[in-house]
């Protein structure tokens, strides 16, 4: 992996290199290995492109970036894997410098231009430029496993991996905006196109950002999901398609010039993945797990032991207690250039960290738990359809006991009995509302409280249109007919995904240096598993169905039929006495205020949770990751 930036000024102004050097400075985390700035400039339109190189794959001095084509014309800024690059460069037939996927894709998109990216099978960010007929392309992969900012002021296009470092690349100060800042205390993160500063966009996943001399285009889609098959295949064949499709997406990835390993926590998804590179492996492969010596609610490192003795593989184990996890947190708010409240960004920049000691590349099990249905709020449209169906004499003294029991995550049982609160709370006519509800930091009234009325609505209106955009934009054509739990993966497929689990593995992952590569987001698993019948993935209390039974014989029953558990961290206790002073200090009326915020009900809720009168961890987390961001950024 790597870290890209650039200026597209279509006045033909000089581009500053100091800026292009700059960039490189800030994004060295992302590539270690080698840095480079190729500028060109003509009448009327000039550009700059930085690099920071993570070398993976042909990691010779040839290999380096920017990459330019011998005539001088083509450029490439490119962060990113592309796994079939063998069989395209035997396809372009083009006289090749390095063994590198790099000149693949700088041949590839000369050759065909922005067709190129339908064939590609990789995760990337890149940006390409034709010098000569001043055009080329932003683009980013269809399930957005790579990011990538954007803005167009001051008729510069100017772009980078990391938010941040495009803000450094600027000339003016940024606004934040308030709609973004609503709709990061709902999810945890600010949903694309949006971005927690007005004038600067994400790149949605699947798209491409043309420009020409004249300017940038719109961005628009160039992936779209095959429509489901007519008939579905039978059950049994479903199960061994799928299988094969898993292994052959897994076999590609393991393609490296570097140590390759994989993330393996010892639930479903990361098992499979490593079930599959034991079995085309000729020597075992390197495993990696963490968990906490602390406190074993947390911990679930048994069953990752458990996979790793079943397949045979030279399994590394790291122990934190809760101080690694809080010497962690400053050092990674520090690092966040957009406000993200997901707090098992900690362990997963721990692990990553402790990962890169041995191998430079991991591959891991995320995208198993969007497509297969692996969240309890799946499961939770059945469980609510059960409890509506018993008499008012039995729910009312539930719902009573729910009112008066305590609201803590301590124990599992307090756990299960919040999701329960949540769960009756969420209870909407429409599944999507539904669904947004459960996946939301703040409860209505809470927003409401914070926020204002208005200003609450209409982020609860932005967040509901960007899920049902998100369903029907996976289809070029007539969007099928669709169960509306169907719509509701499709809708976490194109906006939790990317924006939440893939961003948060990103961002952590490239802190230290460390590729990440998701086989269970290759383009052909993705294609078939979202044409399955709903019942082959959901069937009633059980969810990743298709994918229990398709490796059951290679797996441990007990980690087949285990419940899901998620990557967390006590921030609620920490909130009760480490992190205590560290919210105080951040958390001013001041800073609450300069974001709109009413100060009054958000120090009320962290009264309110000193005293465990109500758990407020999201909130409270939230909120903390939010006025930190404003304080080191001096937003």
């Amino acid at each position: 992996m790597c870290g890209i930036a650039g200026i597209i000024d279509f006045e033909g102004r000089p581009i500053d290199v100091r800026r292009l050097e700059e960039a490189c400075q800030s994004l060295a985390h992302r590539g270690p290995d080698d840095r480079g700035i190729w500028q060109s400039q003509s009448n009327g339109w000039s550009v700059g492109l930085a690099h920071t190189r993570l070398a993976v794959i042909d990691p010779a001095p040839e290999a380096h970036q920017p990459m330019i084509t011998p005539d001088g014309r083509w450029a490439i800024a490119y962060n990113g894997e592309l796994y079939n690059y063998r069989a395209l460069r035997d396809e372009i037939g083009s006289e090749r410098r390095t063994a590198s996927d790099t000149e693949v894709v700088l041949q590839a998109c000369r050759a065909w231009g922005p067709k190129a990216l339908e064939r590609f099978d990789g995760m990337w960010a890149m940006a390409v430029v034709d010098a000569e007929s001043r055009t080329g392309h932003l683009s980013r992969d269809p399930f957005g496993i790579k990011p990538l900012y954007h803005t167009f002021v001051d008729r510069k296009l100017v772009f980078a991996s990391e938010l941040r470092t495009l803000v450094g690349l600027l000339d003016q100060p940024l606004d934040i905006d308030p709609a973004a800042v609503a709709c990061y205390l709902q999810l945890g993160y600010v949903p694309h196109p949006l971005t927690i500063y007005r004038q600067v966009r994400k790149l949605p996943p699947g798209h491409v950002l043309a420009f020409d001399a004249r300017g940038p285009a719109e961005p628009h889609r160039y992936h779209f999901l095959k429509p489901p098959p007519t008939p579905a295949p039978d059950y049994a064949a479903a199960c061994e398609q799928l299988r094969a499709l898993i292994q052959d997406a897994v076999l590609r990835q393991c393609v490296a010039d570097v140590p390759l390993g994989a993330f393996l926590s010892g639930g479903l998804d990361s098992s499979v993945v490593v079930a599959c590179m034991a079995r085309r492996q000729g020597s075992p492969i390197r495993t990696f797990s963490i968990g906490y010596a602390d406190h074993a609610r947390y911990d679930e490192t048994h069953y990752a032991r458990l996979v790793a003795r079943h397949l045979g593989t030279e399994h590394h184990e790291f122990r934190l207690s809760f101080a690694d996890i809080l010497a962690a947190v400053e050092p990674m708010l520090d690092h966040l250039g957009e406000p993200f409240a997901d707090s098992s960004l900690l362990p997963t920049s721990l692990v990553s960290r402790y990962t890169r000691q041995h191998v430079t590349v991991a591959l891991s099990g995320d995208g198993g738990d969007e497509l297969f249905g692996g969240y309890w709020r799946y499961l939770g449209h059945h469980y609510l359809n059960r409890y509506r169906r018993l008499p008012d004499a039995i729910r009312r003294p539930i719902e009573w006991l729910l009112q008066i029991l305590p609201e803590a995550r301590s124990t599992r049982r307090l756990d299960r009995l919040r999701q329960l609160r949540k769960l009756l709370r969420g209870d909407l006519p429409d599944p999507m509302d539904r669904h947004l509800a459960w996946a939301r930091f703040l409860e209505a009234d809470v927003a409401a409280e914070l926020l204002g009325q208005d200003r609450a609505r209409e982020a609860t209106r932005i967040v509901g249109e960007a899920y049902r955009e998100a369903v029907t934009s996976w289809y070029a054509d007539n969007v099928p007919e669709l169960e509306p739990l169907q719509r509701i993966l499709l809708a976490d497929l194109g906006v939790g995904l990317p924006d939440d689990m893939l961003c948060k593995v990103d961002t952590a992952s490239m802190y230290h240096s460390l590729e990440v590569r998701v086989p269970l987001l290759s383009t052909d698993v993705v294609d078939f598993v979202t044409g399955l019948p709903l019942e082959y993935k959901i069937a009633g209390t059980t969810g990743k169905r298709i994918l229990r039974d398709a490796f059951r014989d290679w797996l441990p029953e007990t980690v087949i039929e285990r419940t899901k558990m998620g990557f967390e961290v006590p921030v609620g206790e920490f909130f009760r006495n480490e992190l205590r002073e560290l919210f105080a200090d951040a958390v001013t009326p001041d800073a609450l205020a300069a974001f709109g915020i009413n100060p009054q009900p958000a120090l009320q809720a962290f009264d309110d949770h000193l005293h465990r009168r109500r758990d407020r961890t999201e909130h409270l987390w939230a909120l903390l990751v939010l006025c930190w961001w404003r304080r080191k950024t001096r937003a």
